[in-house]
């Protein structure tokens, strides 16, 4: 079947599908103050980001084109207040948004939640980017709206869909990459991207399929033999999708599908000739299905239903080079299955009273269950959640969204009210002004309550008492249409938040045993703000930004090395980005320069010498600065390639003196950020018949 996707791939290539309504002209970058854009996370209706309550920052399709992305991580990599964690020993990369980890974070798919097997975002790498329409991001709690996880914020992955009409479109695209100086045509070494997409529409009824394959051949570095630094990874994805839609109704089922095989291969023993090897294999299924009813001008309705599983084995081999064979390890914890599935409905209701007041009741229903030999049991966690919002316009100038959620869970101890008060204040024509102030909440991880994992490595045990973490949040922000006058424009944002959490999850020791288990011990806070501007002019479109986020220093109140060893509350981190756009109207082709420096980001950690006593070491993960450069040209109507370098500055690993290195998944010494400097070329073919 990959031959054959390869072979076919090779012939035609993806612009956009027949849903995809963007303008080839239109401005493709970052557009956090493109106020005409329509954005729907966490809206009663779709509306233009001018009018929101809430700050949302969107990535159009044609922003991830133009850069090349084969997946999630290589659009978000250049936004501020957005970091990357990679985990070297499972092949797997974490997000982090304003300070805070992936734990934080909701990741959304047309609002529906995806399911992980833990704090970590796996999700994130595992959607398929040929089917993305735009990216919204909206920073702070959105647990009224949203529920359990989004105490960072969300970031909603929006697909595209039918837009109306009757018409037939094929679309595909084939891309090859370099990953370093490593690279082989269509397979092994390098990164290999290939999809093809089917769309029809006639009468209401539309229906659609899509397939892609990602082969990320993984990188050696500096390693010698047979292992590599970044694991090598193959994905099969796959999407299809039927509905109807007329005026008033809409209605639509999908079904993605995901198989992930992670490759970790071990050095040869030369004593026996044995190497030890290691595959983490995924299947993901996700259906969804969604409604929406206008009953009349005032009234809609809203429904999603999802059903998600997930899937992922670890099979470890032992193979033997002198006789050719390859064996299971009978070792403990090498072999296992586990498996997460995830039950979930939302049902909203959009009422309009007058100009003056609208509301939306909802309800959202839950379940969360698993098994697998390192989960004792088969445990399963049922949420029961009721909210209602208003927005509230007693002036013209005056926005006012309160909400509440109201909560139950079958197993942890979660926060039976979550409020939030959202307002958008227009100080003139030309700025608006936004404040806010929500409660957010953190469910405890199936894993975090009942895994069980002992090892070599690992002494990890679950904890069943855990309590939900809670987040008390302030935000605010200045959007100011500074210049509007003929081909000129210029806009600027302002934002600042302060987060401060309660009961934070963490991993902590069981007396005087080498056993780890998870507690509700921790505080954290984070607190910052950012400052960002769009230009345009006639065919360039610059964006400039700043961000300075501090994170919480928890030994700064620890009277056992504040005496001693003071260190401040916050530990800041600056970040700046920066992309340039220019369009090349007559040839129909565009070039962008991406560019963003993620500043030394300091930490404190507790070390214990050899005699038994302890004192706190200051660490630091030094800078880094990344830049790409991108271009994408139309060849004829049908035709157009892109081509471009990633990582032109080179980045492979950078500096972290942490002094606890010994761990499985520990971050000292050098951290892998990049697969040093790549290149890439794709072709992309659309053809559409009305």
């Amino acid at each position: 079947m990959r031959s054959g996707l390869i072979v076919l791939a090779c012939t035609l290539a993806l612009c956009n599908t027949v849903c995809a309504q963007s303008d080839r002209n239109a401005p493709a970058v970052t557009d956090s103050v493109r106020l005409q854009d329509v954005v729907v996370t966490g809206q009663y209706i779709p509306q233009s980001l001018k009018n929101s309550v809430y700050q949302v920052r969107t990535i159009s399709a044609e922003y991830i084109k133009l850069r090349g992305a084969t997946n999630v991580l290589g659009v978000l990599d250049n936004q501020l207040g957005v970091r990357f964690s990679n985990d070297a020993t499972l092949g797997e990369t974490d997000v982090e948004i304003m300070g805070m980890s992936g734990a934080s974070v909701k990741i959304l798919l047309d609002g529906v939640p995806l399911v992980d097997r833990g704090s970590t975002r796996q999700s994130l790498s595992q959607v398929d980017v040929s089917t993305i329409e735009r990216i919204e991001i909206v920073e702070g709690p959105m647990s009224v709206v949203y529920g359990t996880d989004a105490l960072a914020g969300v970031i909603n992955i929006i697909t595209k869909k039918h837009t109306g009409g009757s018409q037939l479109s094929v679309s595909a695209r084939v891309q090859e990459e370099t990953v370093g100086k490593e690279y082989a045509l269509l397979d092994g070494k390098g990164v290999h991207n290939e999809n093809i997409n089917l769309q029809w529409a006639k009468n209401g009824f539309f229906t659609g399929a899509g397939i892609t394959r990602n082969d990320f051949g993984g990188w050696t570095d500096t390693l010698t033999g047979r292992k590599k630094a970044w694991k090598p990874k193959d994905q099969l994805l796959t999407n299809g999708t039927f509905g109807y839609s007329n005026k008033v109704l809409k209605a639509w089922y999908r079904l993605d599908y995901l198989n992930e095989d992670i490759i970790s291969q071990g050095d040869i023993n030369y004593d026996n000739g044995k190497a030890t090897d290691q595959r983490y294999l995924t299947e993901r299924y996700t259906h969804q299905a969604q409604a929406v009813w206008q009953l009349n001008s005032r009234l809609s309705l809203n429904g999603s239903a999802s059903y998600q599983q997930y899937q992922r084995r670890t099979r470890t081999t032992i193979k033997d080079f002198v006789t050719g064979t390859e064996t299971l390890s009978p070792d403990a914890g090498t072999q296992d299955v586990s498996e997460f599935n995830t039950a979930f409905f939302r049902g909203t209701a959009q009422y309009t009273i007058n100009s003056l007041l609208s509301f939306q009741p909802g309800i959202e229903y839950r379940r969360d269950a698993s098994s697998g030999q390192r989960i004792e049991g088969n445990p399963d966690i049922t949420d029961y959640s009721a909210f209602l919002s208003a927005e509230i316009k007693p002036l013209s100038w005056l926005n006012i969204r309160p909400g509440v959620r109201l909560s139950k869970n079958s197993v942890y101890d979660a926060p039976p009210v979550i409020p939030s008060l959202n307002t958008k204040i227009a100080l003139g024509k030309d700025v608006d002004l936004r404040l806010s102030y929500a409660r957010g909440f953190r469910a405890p991880a199936l894993r975090e309550l009942y895994f069980y994992f002992f090892d070599a490595s690992h002494s990890i045990k679950g904890n069943p008492d855990l309590k939900a973490e809670y987040s008390n949040s302030y935000t605010g922000s200045v959007t100011w249409q500074a210049l509007h006058q003929g081909n000129l424009r210029l806009n600027v944002t302002g934002t600042g938040f302060y987060n401060d959490f309660n009961d934070r999850i963490d991993v902590a020791i069981i007396g005087s045993s080498d056993t780890s288990t998870y507690v509700n011990i921790s505080k954290f806070k984070t607190t910052g703000g950012t400052l960002s501007g769009v230009l345009n002019w006639k065919d360039l479109q610059v964006n400039l930004g700043f961000s300075y986020i501090g994170r919480y220093n928890q030994y700064a109140d620890d009277e056992a090395y504040n005496k001693t060893q003071p260190s401040p509350e916050f530990m800041w981190t600056p970040e700046a980005n920066g992309n340039v756009t220019y369009y090349f109207r007559k040839l129909k082709g565009a070039v962008n320069l991406s560019y963003k420096f993620n500043g030394v980001r300091p930490a404190y950690e507790v070390v214990t010498n050899t005699d038994g006593s302890t004192f706190l070491h200051e660490v630091k993960t030094s800078s880094f600065h990344q830049l790409d450069v991108t271009a994408t040209r139309s060849v004829t109507s049908y035709l157009s390639v892109n081509a471009g370098v990633k990582n032109l500055l080179d980045n492979t690993n950078i500096n972290n003196n942490s002094l606890n290195t010994g761990q499985a998944h520990a971050t000292g010494g050098l951290l892998s950020m990049w697969y040093g400097r790549s290149y890439f070329l794709g072709i992309s073919f659309n053809w559409n018949h009305n």
